[in-house]
């Protein structure tokens, strides 16, 4: 018999805890074949933005075209409701168990419930081995066994949990073959895809030694800096899990860069954990007192949120971190900081409606990292004294943009002018001379209001 591994955000083979599993139990008790198995689930596909769509569908390109070149069938692609599709192609192959990375989302969990279900009504293994985080969400506790909200103590206790090491390959090698074909083809690319970099494991593992060699030493000065390529630019690839943080987090040495680093790996398994624990936080504020937060609402709200998803606020900042996120489909840490904050405490609309528009254009689209990122900004997360924190953008340009290169990359209305004039257009007799808009927002202003407002909570 051989084994299904049925793939959803472990889209590689190198470091693949369920993929060993799945080969020593083919090797072990069956006839050596592994089936590599991508379901379509329109439950996920259907609400993923283009860009999401693209990363994706070139990703499994990629695992396709590398399960070949070891001498494979490729990638099973089938279409359908998992709680169907894979009885039917356990079934169809013959196989006596389904292995997975487990899946922590609220969807993910109560999906693989079901599919497990359905497995055993046909005698067919349910295997979850390893999933997307150094160390899975539920297992970081405090001593009386409940859930960190905050960050910082999260952190010392992930760092004394530890985690394991990277998982060796399978030896022998399995067969990743399977019988029942042919598989479907997969969809078509979307047209309005923004500028991507190269996807993949390969591309994953080539970026991460590119980082570890120019980019680490030198991560704690400038990953602030968005005119910087200061980041590892290892998001999306984590995301699609084309590479495992358990392989980067095995090559970090003790250095002030490298400790940073690790910090950042820790944020995202924090996000994880909080979204395992409370998973109304998806979509719905962490603290409930945020519940009564008054937002604006109606046309007027509208207008304003079309100019902040268009990039024409009238904050350069602001508008070339939206203006990015459209090209190239992510925006830098600090920029997603200062783009919530504008959102949430200049216009006074719900968070939500933000973490929508970069859930759908963002590359590294993560629900968790994604809903936590937003209520971290707007004050109903996990931060603990947060809502004081109103984000200048003006003073953020300034100090993190000094020269004014990462506005003029995306804003070519202001290219004119030079250095940090370029923060400050309506400083400047030519400033709007190439068709800049006018800011819709006075900041001071909508500062105090934002404050004001959150005096109204109980």
């Amino acid at each position: 018999m051989p084994t299904i591994l049925w793939l959803r955000r472990d889209l590689r083979l190198a470091d693949h805890p369920a993929l060993l599993a799945a080969a020593t139990q083919a090797a072990t008790e069956g006839d050596g074949r592994v089936v590599p198995l991508f379901v379509f689930d329109d439950a996920l596909w259907r609400p993923a933005g283009p860009t999401r769509r693209a990363w994706l569908l070139r990703s499994l390109a990629r695992l396709d075209a590398d399960i070949r070149a070891r001498g494979g069938d490729g990638v099973l692609i089938r279409y359908g409701d998992p709680r169907q599709v894979l009885p039917a192609v356990a079934a169809a192959e013959g196989a006596n168990a389904v292995h997975v990375s487990a899946d922590f989302a609220p969807y993910g969990r109560q999906r693989d419930e079901a599919v497990e279900q359905a497995l055993a009504a046909d005698h067919i293994d349910w295997v979850p081995t390893g999933s997307p985080y150094a160390v899975g969400p539920g297992r970081v506790t405090k001593a009386d066994a409940s859930a960190y909200r905050v960050f910082t103590p999260f952190f010392r206790a992930w760092q004394a949990h530890g985690w394991r090491a990277p998982a060796p390959d399978p030896d022998p090698w399995p067969s990743l073959s399977w019988v029942s074909g042919p598989a479907d083809a997969p969809p078509p690319e979307p047209d309005d895809v923004p500028d991507l970099p190269e996807v993949g494991e390969t591309a994953a593992a080539q970026r991460w030694e590119e980082f570890r060699t120019d980019g680490l030493a030198e991560y704690r000065e400038h990953r602030d800096r968005p005119d910087l390529r200061g980041t590892s630019g290892l998001s999306a690839h984590l995301r699609w899990g084309e590479i495992h943080p358990r392989t980067l987090l095995a090559d970090l040495d003790d250095s002030r860069g490298a400790a940073v680093f690790r910090s950042e790996l820790a944020w995202r398994e924090f996000y994880a954990d909080v979204l395992t624990r409370w998973p109304h936080s998806a979509r719905a504020d962490l603290d409930p007192r945020w519940a009564d937060m008054p937002y604006d609402s109606g046309p007027d709200a509208d207008t304003r949120f079309d100019a902040w998803t268009r990039g024409a606020t009238g904050y350069p900042m602001v508008d070339a971190g939206m203006r990015q996120l459209r090209e190239i489909g992510w925006v830098h840490n600090r920029v997603r900081m200062l783009v919530a904050s504008f959102l949430v405490k200049d216009l006074h609309l719900p968070w939500q409606r933000g973490a929508a528009v970069f859930m759908r254009w963002l590359r590294d689209g993560d629900l968790a990292s994604n809903a936590h990122g937003w209520q971290w900004t707007a004050g109903s997360g996990t931060d603990a004294a947060p809502y004081f924190r109103v984000f200048n953008p003006v003073t953020q340009g300034l100090r993190y943009d000094p020269n004014g290169d990462y506005v003029r990359a995306y804003v070519p209305e202001l290219r004119h002018l030079s250095g940090a004039a370029v923060h400050e257009p309506w400083r400047w007799p030519d400033g709007y001379a190439h068709g800049y808009p006018d800011r819709i927002a006075d900041h001071a202003a909508e500062r105090t209001e934002s404050l004001r407002r959150l005096a109204t909570l109980s």
